[in-house]
């Protein structure tokens, strides 16, 4: 249940306020062309079988509000991840982000593939544009990561050092290839991967926390994790926040914002309830981020 945009704005300020931090960087918020996101939010309200259950969402609004109500909590930067379902989609998705990053400077310019042949390709105009981030959806996009057509795709951003944020964990429906598996053969073949794992890599965590262990370039998003309606279906072991805070430096805030079905404000005060530390929360909602994208 979320209250009115003041409340909010307020809750998060004081957040803000406790933490010693002006802004907040958002590396997991969603920005697509409007019919599109029409479509991702008719899903999302339906319940659709990727889902599991209903999703109502919270913020349900025309694009500049939704900017308005990001800057409003203080989100200095923040992504437009966007993901295609079937080839030849992923090129025309990274024009339309290319033009909204050129006219949202707080923006981090965002972009996608899809295996296909003209992955690599794509990638490589995306980047041209200037593409800071990428995302890669494995449940939605239903590939698998490991495909042929996508060597030289984690091979060029292997190489620029490019982040790309991964939704690969089996959460919160299985795809078939999602799970640490398929994420633990490509990072033996592309170690200095920065690859971004999404939603913490839930619901395995444990098997995602090793495998940032493991691999130095590894990262992890913190989106929708620890809030009450992921804690229903898929709670965040208790015993394993040590490893969580061990990690520390490699955590990055992440919300979903704005297909989310609560407020702004959950999300937020759920990293704090975990009872891991201002500066561990200072390093995750500002500082990482800051790092990783020179800002």
């Amino acid at each position: 249940m979320r209250t009115d945009a003041g409340t909010e704005q307020a809750a998060v300020a004081e957040f803000r306020r406790e933490l010693g931090l002006d802004a907040l960087i958002d590396v997991h918020t969603h920005f697509m062309p409007e019919r599109v996101l029409a479509k991702v939010w008719a899903y999302f309200e339906a319940g659709g079988p990727l889902l599991g259950r209903r999703w109502p969402v919270a913020y349900r609004a025309e694009e500049e509000r939704r900017l308005e109500l990001l800057r409003g909590f203080g989100v200095r930067a923040f992504t437009a991840m966007l993901y295609p379902h079937k080839p030849g989609m992923a090129r025309w998705l990274n024009d339309w982000a290319a033009d909204f990053a050129a006219r949202t400077p707080d923006c981090l310019h965002t972009a996608t593939f899809f295996a296909e042949p003209s992955a690599a390709a794509d990638v490589r105009r995306a980047v041209e544009q200037g593409a800071r981030v990428f995302k890669s959806h494995l449940q939605v996009g239903a590939y698998d990561p490991n495909d042929p057509q996508l060597d030289d795709v984690w091979g060029l951003l292997a190489e620029a050092g490019i982040p790309v944020v991964t939704h690969c964990g089996s959460g919160p429906v299985p795809g078939a290839h999602t799970g640490p598996e398929p994420i633990a053969a490509l990072l033996a073949r592309h170690p200095r991967l920065r690859l971004v794992v999404a939603h913490l890599g839930m619901p395995e965590y444990e098997d995602f926390l090793a495998i940032a262990e493991r691999h130095p370039p590894v990262l992890l998003d913190t989106t929708m994790a620890f809030t009450p309606f992921t804690e229903e279906t898929a709670p965040f072991p208790r015993a394993t926040l040590p490893r969580l805070a061990a990690l520390g430096d490699r955590v990055l805030l992440g919300t979903d914002f704005p297909n989310i079905p609560y407020g702004y404000p959950v999300a937020l005060h759920a990293l704090q309830r975990t009872g891991l530390g201002t500066d561990w929360l200072r390093a995750v909602c500002h500082d990482n981020a800051a790092r990783l994208f020179g800002l």
